[in-house]
């Protein structure tokens, strides 16, 4: 109560009447011996300054012991057009800190226009840096912070004295110190961590500034350095900087889209929200100002954090295509990559990209052939006239390709599978005991994924027909024991849904079947001529590891494999199958098997369980009908 109550007369008090204020200097003035009204008072009489309402102004308000005077010896030096005539001017009229700090910014710009760096052996720079360490407390707060990456970008020692003379007195003038300020302290302090110097009372009071006046960002520029340095601070500070980003989004240009769109990325921070932002306001920039590095560093963004926007893909595409003849090798194999890792395939772009490998072959470096094939790969793009490009491409892999890394060297293998291109030399050499030898250790995960990627490989090497003879290609690999395999909510509907359709007779059915080729059935089935299961137990499984039993199928008798193809199989908004699934398809197929595909679009719009035995029931007879057609 007594503070609601104290309050409520602070806010009243200065706006008593004047003859009370009146009153009060007539008694002071009458009597003689009286001392005067303390300055306390005068302050409390006198109307504030400004409201609570107002914005934090704190850094405004204290800067005035320190204001910028632009002098003439300034003007003279701004003008100046070589560093000779800066020193010049200084030995001629500098006198103060001030003066000698700008002297400093201007030497640095004048030798940077003159592509020159470096420390100056000149007296009369060591007359500026002495000026200046004597003098610090008289240097204007811009000036003071800008002297950092002033004198480390002339060469000045970081132990040197007027460095430590800067740093302290930043570090007692902080609170002082604008945001902006703060933040060119932050890429400063940044420069230093990766040069492995590091100020941490000062690193820690910046910080702690930030964390306290967040609210007083207001400029994008500053927003794009905090985000681009964000391993120096904390989760919070980071979440505010893009409520603050998302909050300024619509006055950003095409180019601060793309500078907090690659801080995310750098930093593997997928803020949906703000990403969303970002797109929409992206997508009604002009074409003028979408310049072409935008473009490809939009499309690693959107890679790196798998954040789709089916839009702005689009308007990439477009934007892109005319400028081909215009795009380098790096380029082209940098933008698939990205489009690839988005599931996103747009033909005219990689029959441009195609084209541009057939024109320009001569400028691809091995690495960025091995991208551009290993991105058409997983797109399962097929080239309808591939013959030249794919003559290129051998021949530029015949001299570097056993060089090449081993676990690149099996996922260039594995795409050309997927692209129907490899041929005995490429698979023999992926098949060597030695060289696998060279895919164990290391993560499970990761070797499990290329024991697989080998099975694989040898499935296309048994399987295709394309002439291909290679002696009995052996996976050497040793398969994960103890691995339990999750499966998805799609494949354990489909799994509950096919022992229905056997009345759950589990000597009809197959479940999570892995094969010796590498892939995985999500059901098996064999069925007679009337599409009747019947018992698998002693029927010979040449897809199976042990091979199965005695007994062979019976006249009439069909394999069936089952396969759910959930979201992820997919490219983005297409129903074609990525390339993994797609030779997953054709090898099953050239195994023996009728492949009965279960996709999401189709399988989620069931509801009972009844609709979802009847529909596979209806799968299975179409898919008997149209091999017996064949």
């Amino acid at each position: 109560m007594t503070t609601r109550l104290l309050c409520r007369w602070a806010r009243w008090f200065p706006r008593c009447s004047q003859v009370a204020v009146a009153s009060a200097r007539l008694q002071t003035s009458t009597v003689q011996h009286a001392e005067p009204l303390c300055p306390m008072s005068v302050s409390w009489i006198q109307p504030p300054a400004r409201h609570f309402c107002q914005g934090n102004e704190l850094a405004k308000m204290e800067e005035t012991p320190f204001p910028y005077e632009c002098t003439d010896l300034v003007k003279l030096v701004e003008k100046a057009s070589t560093p000779q005539e800066v020193l010049q001017l200084w030995a001629e009229q500098g006198r103060s800190a001030s003066d000698a700090a700008r002297c400093l910014v201007q030497l640095n710009l004048r030798i940077t226009e003159k592509g020159g760096k470096g420390i100056l052996p000149d007296p009369r720079f060591d007359h500026m840096l002495e000026t200046v360490n004597a003098q610090v407390s008289s240097v204007w707060n811009g000036s003071l912070v800008a002297l950092l990456r002033t004198l480390t970008m002339l060469g000045v020692p970081s132990d040197a004295p007027v460095f430590h003379t800067i740093q302290n007195e930043v570090l007692w003038r902080i609170r002082r110190l604008t945001y902006r300020q703060l933040g060119y302290l932050v890429d400063w302090l940044a420069f230093q961590r990766k040069k492995g110097y590091e100020n941490e009372a000062l690193t820690t009071a910046v910080l702690k500034q930030l964390e306290l006046r967040w609210t007083e960002l207001s400029d994008i520029y500053t927003i794009t350095v905090l985000m681009t340095h964000a391993f120096l601070f904390s989760p919070s500070l980071m979440d505010k900087l893009e409520d603050k980003a998302l909050e300024l989004a619509e006055s950003f240009s095409a180019d601060d889209i793309r500078k907090v769109a690659l801080a995310l990325a750098s930093q593997n921070r997928r803020a949906v929200s703000l990403l969303r932002a970002l797109s929409y306001h992206l997508n009604k920039k002009s074409s003028f100002e979408l310049k072409t590095p935008l473009l490809l560093d939009i499309a690693y963004t959107y890679g790196k954090l798998n954040f789709h926007q089916a839009q702005v893909l689009q308007r990439i595409a477009t934007e892109l295509l005319p400028r081909l003849s215009d795009l380098s090798s790096l380029d082209v194999s940098r933008c698939a990559k990205s489009l690839a890792f988005l599931k996103w395939l747009h033909l005219p772009l990689f029959e441009g990209f195609a084209q541009h490998y057939v024109s320009y072959s001569k400028s691809y470096s091995t690495l960025q052939v091995c991208n551009l094939l290993m991105s058409f790969a997983k797109l399962n793009f097929q080239l309808g006239r591939g013959e030249e490009f794919y003559q290129k491409v051998h021949k530029a892999l015949e001299g570097s390709f056993q060089n090449l890394e081993p676990f690149l060297k099996t996922d260039v293998v594995w795409s050309l599978c997927v692209l129907k291109q490899a041929n005995a030399d490429y698979i023999s050499s992926v098949m060597k005991h030695d060289f696998q030898k060279k895919l164990s250790g290391g993560f499970v995960d990761r070797t499990e994924n290329y024991r697989l990627k080998l099975l694989q490989i040898s499935a296309f090497a048994q399987l295709e027909p394309l002439g291909i003879t290679i002696k009995s290609p052996v996976v050497l690999l040793p398969a994960t024991q103890g691995k339990v395999e999750n499966n998805t909510p799609m494949q354990s509907s489909l799994h509950t849904t096919l022992q229905s359709l056997t009345n759950s007779r589990t000597q009809a059915l197959r479940t999570s079947v892995k094969t010796v080729y590498g892939w995985t059935i999500d059901g098996e089935l064999v069925v007679d001529s009337e599409n009747k299961p019947i018992d698998l137990e002693n029927l010979k499984a040449p897809h199976l590891l042990g091979g199965g039993g005695p007994a062979a199928l019976p006249a009439g008798a069909r394999r069936i494999a089952f396969v759910s193809w959930d979201f992820p199989n997919f490219c983005l908004k297409s129903k074609d199958l990525l390339g993994r699934f797609a030779m997953q398809k054709r090898h099953l197929q050239l195994a023996g098997f009728i492949v009965v595909e279960v996709p999401y679009f189709e399988w989620l719009e069931l509801k009972s369980d009844w609709q979802k035995v009847a529909y596979l029931k209806d799968k299975l007879g179409k898919a008997v009908a149209e091999d017996m057609a064949k």
